[in-house]
């Protein structure tokens, strides 16, 4: 897991390899998708404790308890952006509304163009794992994943996809688009787990 929440400036805070970052670089894979309100749902689905799916429109999404929370974003290209404030719906939140079946171990989160990453289920469920909506008051712009992208704080940044359109419970480990590239399946950045050759056995599923 990762380490307390750090505040700007605070160099010996960084995980190992990592640079500290001024302003918020834009990075991501592909194009930056047209967000259409009238066409969007936010969906929870897969082992769900009911067996249906549970679906929310953006004005439905708007409308769900707003959270905010400090967290870091820890890049794998080795910048670090340190103490922002984030604003959303709280991963629990979405947990309560839509529990997982008992079983569930890890949950893949889908985002726009069938673009994936998984996580385990103690990840996913922390107190600053966050759909963030807004950074330090304002929205997020089309770039950096407006409406919803995923931060997950004590993990490299591309476990927190830009958006995002929703989540499937799953009872066993599978690996997201970046991890089947390559990427290391956990994604810690205090343990600097960068890559798939860096993986200790049951670290995750067989490439």
């Amino acid at each position: 897991m990762g380490q307390p929440e750090s505040r700007e400036g605070a160099q010996a805070e960084l995980p190992p390899g990592q640079r500290l970052q001024r302003g918020w670089p834009v990075t991501h894979y592909g194009p930056v998708p047209k967000f259409r309100p009238d066409r969007w749902e936010f969906s929870v689905f897969g082992a769900t404790s009911g067996g249906g799916k549970h679906c929310w429109d953006h004005e439905e999404f708007s409308a769900l308890p707003y959270s905010t929370v400090l967290g870091d974003l820890h890049c794998v290209t080795k910048f670090s952006m340190l103490g922002a404030e984030w604003g959303g719906v709280a991963a629990r939140t979405l947990l309560e509304l839509a529990p997982p079946a008992p079983e569930v171990t890890h949950v893949m989160v889908w985002a726009e163009y069938g673009f994936s990453s998984n996580l385990r289920l103690a990840d996913f469920d922390t107190e600053r794992t966050i759909f963030a909506t807004h950074k330090d008051g304002e929205l997020l712009t089309a770039e950096h994943g407006f409406p919803v992208r995923l931060v997950v704080p004590h993990l490299y940044a591309w476990k927190g996809p830009k958006w995002v359109r929703g989540v499937e419970y799953m009872t066993a480990d599978r690996r997201g688009f970046w991890e089947e590239r390559g990427y290391h399946n956990i994604g810690d950045p205090w343990q600097e787990q960068r890559y798939s050759y860096q993986e200790e056995p049951g670290d995750g599923p067989e490439l």
